[in-house]
């Protein structure tokens, strides 16, 4: 049995682009050609890779999801192939992909790609972001090779490895009377305003940290965006309770806030590299996965203890 990586580029194109008319325009090549690609995936492998929907394009069956996925790692690892068989006793190079949940990609990820391309000029880094679920979606599918996320919810199939552990902080105006504070209960603040980061596992992750302390909060403002929750906040809106703590006190809009740690005995988060359990890493992803660990430890961040740097098999519900 033989598949070439042209047939799989043509069946992962058309995964992505949900359609074989889209991926014959992608690929530069013609409908039929593409469409003869798939069909000997599924006779050579006995299965059926995708759904055909009239007029609504094709999606990936369980099986096709799982071909899919292994086909891109594959192609991922003939490209890295090509590109060092070119330049043999160069440096580490190719193209790597890596997700970053987004607080993290806003607070951390401008130095860590800085640092990286001048230790690996010749790697080139491709970034995704989002959510935690959305982190672990493109983990399992293969668009993502290693990411950088919290320790929630981490299925069997992802192995991660703590980084550094981040505490809850108290976010007030630099106005409010809480602002010089050294350290603050949560109960202090509990009658006024509290503007939510509403992502995926983040708002569940607050709502247990407020029930750790008996306190039901009063939810004013809800939202996905991190710098417009600060934002309101500076303008005086309410409070919020935020893990990444950005290095300037300035929001987006101009206005100012402050950050207190807060005493309450409240959970912490741990920052996390990901990726999949059951794949090699290519050395580009493996230069990237042994960097995040020396470069997180230079931002000075709380050391992860007695679980820093190994495999988490199973861990709490928690997330920021």
């Amino acid at each position: 049995m033989r598949i070439s990586l042209r047939v799989l580029r043509y069946v992962v194109t058309t995964a992505e682009a949900g359609n074989v008319t889209e991926a014959a325009r992608r690929l530069h090549v013609s409908q039929p050609s593409v469409s003869a690609a798939i069909a000997q995936i599924e006779e050579q492998f006995g299965v059926q890779v995708f759904v055909r929907h009239h007029a609504r394009g094709m999606t990936l069956t369980s099986a096709g999801q799982r071909l899919v996925h292994d086909a891109r790692l594959l192609l991922s690892h003939a490209r890295d192939f090509e590109e060092n068989t070119r330049s043999l006793g160069s440096a580490l190079q190719g193209e790597i992909t890596v997700g970053s949940f987004i607080t993290l990609t806003a607070r951390f990820m401008p130095g860590l790609l800085t640092g990286f391309a001048l230790l690996h000029p010749r790697i080139q880094v491709k970034m995704e972001e989002g959510d935690q679920q959305e982190i672990l979606d493109g983990l399992l599918s293969g668009r993502v090779e290693i990411a950088l996320s919290y320790d929630y919810a981490l299925p069997d199939e992802v192995l991660g490895e703590t980084l550094a552990i981040l505490p809850p902080h108290l976010i007030v105006s630099h106005t409010h009377p809480l602002a010089g504070r050294e350290t603050v209960s949560l109960r202090e603040v509990i009658d006024e305003p509290f503007i939510l980061l509403d992502l995926p596992h983040s708002r569940d992750y607050f709502a247990r940290l407020f029930a750790s302390c008996g306190l039901q909060p009063r939810i004013a403002f809800r939202s996905r965006s991190f710098e417009f929750i600060r934002g309101l906040v500076g303008r005086g809106h309410g409070y919020t309770i935020l893990n990444v703590v950005p290095r300037s006190t300035s929001s987006y809009d101009g206005s100012r806030v402050a950050a207190v740690p807060i005493e309450d005995d409240v959970t912490a988060v741990g920052i996390m590299r990901l990726r999949l359990r059951r794949h090699a890493m290519r050395p580009a992803v493996e230069a990237f996965w042994s960097y995040l660990d020396r470069a997180l430890a230079a931002e000075g961040l709380p050391a992860a203890a007695s679980i820093a740097a190994r495999e988490v098999d199973a861990v709490p519900d928690r997330l920021a």
